[in-house]
Parts: C-alpha cells; sequence; structure tokens
C-alpha cells in the first residue's frame, strides 16, 4: 500500500506541475506589439563607421602562446617538487628484507 501511495503523490506533484505550467505559460508568453520602427516622417542617420579599441589578432596569440609556457613551467615545476618529496628506496633494500625471498640464495650485482 506504502508503494502506491507513493506513486500515486509523485502523479499528483507531476499533475500539479503540469497544471501550473499550463496556467502560467500564456502570462509569460505575452507581449505587446512593438511600435512601428519606421514611421511616414523618418529619416535615418548617417552611417558612420569608426573603429575604437580592441586588441590586434598578433597580441591575442602571443597573450594565448605566454599563458601556454608559464602553465607548462609551472606543470614542469610542481611535478619536480612533488618527486622531490617522495621517498626514495635503496635499491637493494626490497631484494634482501622480504619475507618470502629468504629461502632464495642471495645475488651479487656486478
Amino acid at each position: 500500500m506504502n508503494r502506491i501511495q507513493r506513486c500515486l503523490t509523485a502523479l499528483a506533484a507531476l499533475a500539479g506541475a503540469l497544471v501550473a505550467g499550463i496556467a502560467t505559460a500564456p502570462a509569460a508568453l505575452a507581449t505587446m506589439a512593438p511600435p512601428d520602427p519606421y514611421p511616414a516622417d523618418y529619416v535615418p542617420p548617417p552611417v558612420v563607421h569608426t573603429v575604437t579599441g580592441g586588441m590586434p589578432g598578433g597580441q591575442i596569440v602571443l597573450l594565448v602562446v605566454g599563458a601556454a609556457v608559464l602553465a607548462g613551467m609551472v606543470a614542469v615545476r610542481a611535478d619536480r617538487a612533488r618527486a622531490a618529496r617522495r621517498p626514495v628506496t635503496a635499491p637493494g633494500a626490497l631484494e634482501h628484507d622480504h619475507p618470502a625471498r629468504h629461502d632464495l640464495p642471495l645475488q651479487r650485482r656486478s
């Protein structure tokens, strides 16, 4: 019975959301008609093209290349700093101290 009640509650919530959406849609989509952009006595102003500011493409390329190089340098430095903090084990320490290797004869490295 509890499962049926949960399903009916979910169905009622979805139905309520649907009704609320349908009820508010006309108000949300209502708009006033725009005014006439060109009345009878309208004279368009003369067109003047001006370029002000902006960044040339060459500067953008240099900025991106500089940021990439800087990010690479930071990554290399962070990797080297992390590698310097890692504990270093002696190469022969694991060969002789492992309990499973006590039955094997020791091998000399040349």
